[in-house]
């Protein structure tokens, strides 16, 4: 029978300081309440903050730098120095406008999980060293692949965000099939082509394709571009597939991509880093049919599932093929108790130190449930086919150029100009009203919406389409 909270046999009297560095309880306590109201004040009025602000180098090294404190400062001014200042002056992916590149629109049971985690200065590394934080961090996992319907037997691993979970399922895809060819495309994110030169890819062995109209990935140019390299005397290994592109929110034909794996043996990439979480609908469950064939899977939970930066997850539906790749055993570590059962996660990436990233994922869905989460990605999904609604609206304005699709859509002005989208967009980020983006698909610029904070309105994205049309120059 487990024991809440275990504690040696004593008479409980406080030993040692309770900071490492002298800080006394009470002002422990009275500083950590002060923090507490700020966060929960920024909270309730984030609304009236700009959605973005930069600030200017020197400034900022005026007011937040100087001379090594070899002496106390005062520590209510150092919090409001952070605050008001170090905090003010970022992106705020949590405001209801934020529609530029992918929102994070975090929840606050996940902040008070992350909170504890780091209260209790927790690491999860070995069973031995963290068994109650790799239980989290197991069940997390567990319940994710229930809810966005990922195959029994899946396994995963917590890491800081979508680039080093796509990496950490390459790396274990070139331990079990060894080097040769990945093919993606035009649309692939950008940091998965960074991770693959990291690796040591040659260039033969990264083969970009150009995507089709509805900027996916053409299976007719995949089977295509893997005969020829077969051809050619190289091997076929990977192919990596999107499943919600940054730019459309496309996914790409993801049963026919597994479909050419199972054939050629090879391994099925998904990079559902954004676009994943829709499949807790059923709609999105339908739009991304296919996902649960990969052989490697990665989510960012701080974008579409509530949670605070940054936690990302690599999920491989291959038993055993994280740890195969990354498990070690050094002298140092032989002492470390392990158990039947147990999971080492500092053997399933590249990461040995390693906070606890599941509590917070943990906490959350225990506080709401499942369905607040359906709901809230529902809302996502249905914001972008208001949008979409309102630019049909107005054609003497602007053409849509691709629907919505799973909360992204995307539309430029008629008959534009070299230049305007741009201007439009920082015209109307630099009024602190809204932070909108524009992308390129292919030649042609566009202006882009992404809608998946479900506490925006239906009136903040009229206001921002308006705002963008007035902003037109002249």
């Amino acid at each position: 029978m487990l024991k809440r909270n275990p504690r040696l046999a004593t008479d409980n009297k406080p030993v040692y300081a309770a900071d490492a560095l002298g800080m006394e309880p009470e002002e422990m306590r009275r500083l950590g309440h002060k923090v507490v109201d700020l966060v929960v004040d920024r909270l309730l009025h984030k609304q009236t903050e700009p959605v973005l602000v930069a600030g200017e180098p020197a400034e900022l090294m005026a007011a937040l730098g100087g001379p090594l404190p070899e002496s106390p400062l005062d520590a209510d001014a150092s919090i409001e120095l952070l605050a008001e200042i170090a905090l003010a002056y970022q992106q705020h992916g949590d405001h209801p406008r934020y529609f530029a590149r992918v929102p994070g629109p975090s929840s606050f049971a996940g902040v008070l999980g992350d909170w504890l985690g780091t209260g209790f200065n927790t690491i999860c590394a070995s069973w031995g060293g963290a068994s109650g934080p790799a239980t989290v961090e197991l069940v997390a996992i567990e319940w994710l692949r229930q809810l966005i319907g990922m195959p029994d037997g899946t396994e995963g691993v917590l890491v800081s965000g979508g680039s080093i979970a796509n990496v950490t399922g390459f790396l274990a895809a070139r331990h079990e099939l060894g080097r040769g060819v990945s093919y993606y495309t035009d649309q692939t994110h950008s940091s998965l082509h960074r991770d693959l030169v990291a690796m040591g890819c040659i260039d033969e062995h990264m083969h970009k394709l150009v995507s089709n109209d509805d900027y996916c990935m053409s299976i007719e140019s995949l089977e295509a571009a893997v005969a020829a390299d077969k051809a050619a005397g190289l091997r076929p290994v990977m192919v990596i597939a999107t499943a919600g592109t940054t730019n459309t929110g496309a996914v790409d034909p993801l049963h026919e991509i597994a479909d050419l794996c199972a054939r050629e043996g090879m391994w099925f990439h998904v990079d559902a880093a954004y676009g994943g979480p829709a499949a807790v609908t059923a709609d999105g469950r339908e739009y991304l049919a296919g996902m649960e064939r990969a052989d490697s899977l990665v989510l960012d939970p701080h974008k579409w599932l509530f949670q605070p930066y940054d936690l990302g997850v690599c999920m491989v539906t291959r038993p055993g093929a994280l740890e195969k790749c990354y498990a070690m055993s050094p002298e140092y570590l032989k002492d470390v108790q392990t158990a039947t059962g147990a999971v080492n996660f500092g053997n399933r990436s590249l990461e040995l130190t390693r906070k606890s990233r599941a509590l917070k994922l943990w906490l959350s869905l225990r506080t709401y449930g499942a369905d607040k989460f359906r709901a809230a990605v529902q809302r996502g999904i249905d914001l972008a086919e208001f949008a979409e609604a309102e630019i049909r609206r107005d054609p003497g304005t602007w053409d849509l150029v691709t629907p919505a699709q799973i909360g992204v859509v995307t539309f430029a002005f008629r008959d534009w100009k070299l230049g305007e989208h741009a201007a439009c967009t920082k015209a109307v980020t630099d009024s602190g009203f809204a932070c909108v983006s524009s992308t390129m698909l292919r030649d042609k610029s566009v202006l882009r919406l992404c809608t998946i904070n479900p506490l925006t309105t239906e009136s903040d994205i009229s206001e921002t389409i308006r705002r963008l049309a007035e902003a037109r120059p002249a």
